[in-house]
C-alpha cells in the first residue's frame, strides 16, 4: 500500500469524480483509476461504487478513509519535522477563528508568516468559540484565536490571554440611543436584539450580562456569524447589537454606544501542545510567544 494511493482515494472522495480527483492529483484519470484499482486488489473490496452518474464511497471505503488521512497527515508532519531538523519550515499552517477577533491582526500576521515561510500552506477556519477548542483538540486545527466571557477559561488546550475588551452597543445612525455617549443596559431592555445563537460563548457574553443587571431582554434575530446580515438588520433599525469595542472600528454604517455595566469578554489563543506541528510553533515565535507559555498574562497591552 503506498501513500499515493491514499491520496487518489481521499482525493475522490472529497471530489465524488475520478475526473476531478485526477485534475487535482495533476495526473491522467487513467492512472488514477489503476492505482485505485490495484489498492482495491490488495485490499480484497471495493472502496467506490461507480456508476455513469456517480462515485460514493463504499461502506469499506468509509472505514478506510480516516485511517489514509491520518496516514497522510503523519507523512507530512514527518516531512515537516525533517525540514526543521534542519533549520526549514514547511507543512501546513491551520489557523482559526471567531469573526470578530481583534487583539492580533490575523491577515496581517499570516503575510508576514507567508512571507518569511512561504513554503508553509496556510489555511483559515472560521467558526465559534466552542467549535475552535474542540478542533484544536482533535488537531484539525493548529491554533485558534477566541473570544470568551470572563467567567470561562479553555479547557483541555494550552492558551494565553490576549486581551480584554468590554462590549458596547451597536445601533443605526437614526436610533434614538445614537445621539447618547454612554447609557446602561437598562436602556436597552426594550429594544429587540441581533445576537449569536443561544449556548454559544459570544451570546453568554451579553446573556450573563443582562442576568446580572436582573434585567431581562429580548433576542429576536439570531445570526451565525457577525457578517454584513447582523449589520443590515441594525442599519435597517429592527435590531441593535453589543459587539466588542475593539472590532467595531471596522464596522461602517452604524453608530456604537459606551454601555456602563456592558458585558466583557477576554481573547484568547489556544493550541495544543501535544501535536504541535513545525509551522504552528514557527506562527507562536512570530507572535512572540513560546510554546511553552501557557499563562494567562497578556500577549501585549492593548491600547485604549
Amino acid at each position: 500500500m503506498e501513500l499515493q494511493q491514499m491520496r487518489y482515494v481521499v482525493a475522490v472522495a472529497q471530489t465524488n469524480s475520478f475526473t476531478r480527483a485526477a485534475e487535482r492529483c495533476l495526473v491522467v484519470q487513467s492512472a488514477l483509476s489503476h492505482q485505485i484499482a490495484r489498492l482495491e486488489r490488495e485490499l480484497g473490496t471495493r472502496l467506490f461504487e461507480r456508476t455513469s452518474r456517480r462515485v460514493r464511497l463504499t461502506l469499506a471505503g468509509q472505514a478506510f478513509l480516516p485511517v489514509a488521512q491520518q496516514c497522510l497527515d503523519a507523512a507530512e508532519r514527518a516531512v515537516a519535522e525533517v525540514a526543521a531538523a534542519v533549520g526549514e519550515v514547511r507543512g501546513r499552517l491551520t489557523v482559526g477563528l471567531i469573526p470578530t477577533v481583534a487583539a492580533v491582526d490575523i491577515p496581517s500576521a499570516l503575510h508576514a508568516f507567508h512571507q518569511k515561510h512561504p513554503q508553509v500552506r496556510i489555511g483559515l477556519r472560521v467558526g465559534s468559540s466552542e467549535q475552535l477548542i474542540e478542533q484544536v483538540k482533535a488537531g484539525a486545527i493548529d491554533l485558534a484565536f477566541l473570544g470568551l466571557p470572563v467567567t470561562i477559561r479553555p479547557e483541555g488546550v494550552a492558551s494565553r490571554q490576549l486581551a480584554e475588551d468590554r462590549l458596547v452597543a451597536v445601533v443605526a445612525p437614526d436610533h434614538p440611543l445614537a445621539a447618547e455617549t454612554e447609557i446602561e443596559l437598562a436602556r436597552l431592555a426594550t429594544e429587540a436584539f441581533v445576537d449569536l445563537p443561544a449556548g454559544t460563548a459570544g451570546r453568554a457574553q451579553s446573556d450573563l450580562a443582562f442576568a446580572a443587571a436582573g434585567v431581562h431582554r429580548q433576542v429576536a434575530f439570531e445570526v451565525t456569524t457577525v457578517d454584513i446580515l447582523m449589520l443590515r438588520l441594525i442599519r435597517q433599525n429592527l435590531a441593535v447589537a453589543l459587539l466588542a469595542s475593539m472590532y467595531t472600528p471596522h464596522l461602517t454604517g452604524v453608530v456604537t454606544v459606551d454601555v456602563r455595566d456592558a458585558p466583557t469578554r477576554i481573547e484568547h489563543l489556544v493550541w495544543n501542545r501535544s501535536s504541535l506541528a513545525p509551522a504552528a510553533r514557527a506562527f507562536l515565535t512570530e507572535l512572540a510567544l513560546s510554546v511553552d507559555d501557557a499563562g494567562p498574562q497578556p500577549l501585549f497591552t492593548p491600547g485604549p
